[in-house]
């Protein structure tokens, strides 16, 4: 699905180029709004069964972030909750920092992997940084 673009932006801003002669309600609605500028470079669905069961079928979303704005947005890593039908969308913060208040930023997350169950690093979810040039590993274990 395309959500409208590049009639409709975000699902309710008509293009003022590309939109003449559409309306926003001719597309589907995307589920959940991220914001300009975040900058999505890479998102996983999460099937797996390393973190509790509430963050399977949540789709994991790395901010890389914005560079051309006053306040800056993003760098962070997101996961979208949905219903099991797909309904009452939202998103939560996964992990954040990279992006400290009134400074500047210390990393950019890039891409988000889980590896596999069963692999040796069982419970293990990959985010890389494209800013700081590393590979965060974070895992999951019961307390």
């Amino acid at each position: 699905m395309d959500f409208g673009f590049p009639f409709c932006h975000g699902g309710d801003t008509l293009d003022p180029e590309f939109g003449k002669g559409h309306s926003c309600s001719e597309f589907t609605p995307p589920a959940v709004k991220l914001g300009a500028h975040v900058a999505v470079l890479g998102m996983r669905l999460y099937t797996g069964s390393m973190f509790p069961a509430e963050y399977r079928n949540n789709i994991f979303i790395a901010e890389h972030g914005s560079w051309n704005r006053s306040k800056k947005v993003g760098y962070r890593v997101v996961r979208v909750v949905t219903n099991p039908d797909g309904s009452n969308a939202r998103q939560e913060v996964f992990a954040e920092d990279w992006l400290q208040p009134d400074r500047d930023q210390w990393g950019r997350p890039a891409d988000i992997l889980p590896l596999p169950d069963g692999s040796p690093f069982l419970s293990t979810l990959l985010i890389s940084d494209d800013f700081a040039g590393a590979v965060y590993r974070v895992t999951y274990s019961v307390p």
